[in-house]
C-alpha cells in the first residue's frame, strides 16, 4: 500500500464525527471534468486532492467539517488520506447513508480522465481492505446505490458491480451465471454493461425498468438451463443425454434476442 497521510499533506487531524463501524464502503468519482494531466504528474493528483478539500471546507451549504471522503485513490496507485479511519463520511448523500458506509473517491470524472487505471483500482482495494480492518463491513457499493446520482460513473460502477476485484484476479461468478453456459454468461454480462455504463433510459422508463427486464431474462435463462438438464436426466440409459443437452443449448444460443434501448445520455452527479 502506498499511503499519503494527512500529515504528509500538511493537514491537521480531521474534525469529522467519530464512527467506529459501518456496513461497508461506497465508491465515488468526482462527477466533474478531471484533467488528463493526473495520469503523468503525481503532483497534480496531490493538488487535485487538496483542491477538493478546500472546496468542501468553503461550502457553507453542506457545512462540511473536512473533505467529505475517508480516502481518495489516484491513477498512480496512491491511497490519499481524507477523513481517514474511524470518521464518518460526509459524501454519501444524507446522514443515514453516511452512517451506513465509509467513502472512497477515485480521482476520475465525467470528462477528460474518466477511466480508472489498474493502479487506481489497486489503491481503492487497499483502502477497502484497510477500512475493513478498522470497522468496515463487507459491502462494497456505488454512491448511486441508495441515492439518486450517476456517481461513481460508468467505468467505476461496472467494476463495483463485478465485485470490485483487484486487476488481474478472477472475479467470482454470480449465482445465476453458475447455471449458464459460458456463452450465455458472456451475453448476460454484455447486456448488463450496456445498462451500467452511464445513465440510460429503457423506452423512456428509466434504468430501474431496464434492470427489471434484465433480471427477468437472467432468471429465465437459469430456469431453462435447469429444466433442460432435468428433462435430459429422465430420458433413460438408451439416450445420450449429453448430446441432447448440447443440442438444446445450441438452439437457445442461436436464438438471438435483441433488446432495444433509448439513449437519454449520461447525467452529471
Amino acid at each position: 500500500m502506498k499511503l499519503v497521510t494527512r500529515a504528509a499533506l500538511g493537514w491537521p487531524p480531521s474534525a469529522a464525527p467519530l464512527q467506529a463501524a459501518t456496513s461497508g464502503v461506497k465508491i465515488h468519482y468526482e462527477g466533474t471534468p478531471v484533467s488528463l494531466r493526473l495520469l503523468t504528474d503525481h503532483a497534480a493528483c496531490l493538488a487535485e486532492w487538496k483542491a477538493i478539500r478546500a472546496s468542501h471546507l468553503a461550502n457553507k451549504v453542506e457545512n462540511y467539517s473536512d473533505v467529505a471522503y475517508n480516502f481518495a485513490a489516484c491513477p498512480h496507485g496512491y491511497l490519499l488520506e481524507g477523513r481517514g479511519l474511524g470518521r464518518r463520511t460526509g459524501a454519501n448523500g444524507n446522514q443515514e447513508l453516511n452512517r451506513a458506509h465509509y467513502a472512497i473517491v477515485g480521482l476520475v470524472g465525467s470528462e477528460g480522465l474518466t477511466e480508472p487505471t489498474d493502479s487506481m483500482l489497486h489503491a481503492i482495494r487497499d483502502g477497502i481492505e484497510l477500512l475493513r480492518k478498522n470497522g468496515a463491513g463487507s459491502e462494497v457499493k456505488g454512491h448511486r446505490d441508495g441515492y439518486a446520482t450517476s456517481c461513481p460513473g460508468g467505468p467505476l460502477y461496472a467494476w463495483v458491480q463485478r465485485g470490485a476485484p483487484r486487476p488481474g484476479s478472477t472475479p467470482t461468478p454470480s449465482p445465476e451465471e453458475d447455471d449458464m453456459t459460458p456463452d450465455q454468461a458472456k451475453q448476460l454480462k454484455e447486456i448488463r454493461n450496456l445498462v451500467q455504463f452511464g445513465t440510460w433510459g429503457y423506452k423512456g422508463k428509466g434504468k430501474a425498468d431496464a434492470w427489471a427486464i434484465l433480471n427477468g431474462l437472467s432468471a429465465q435463462v437459469a430456469a431453462q438451463t435447469a429444466a433442460i438438464k432435468a428433462l435430459a436426466g429422465q430420458l433413460g440409459d438408451d439416450v445420450d443425454t449429453a448430446t441432447v443437452v448440447a443440442a438444446v443449448e445450441k438452439a437457445i444460443k442461436d436464438a438471438v434476442v435483441k433488446v432495444s434501448v433509448d439513449v437519454t445520455g449520461p447525467a452529471n452527479s
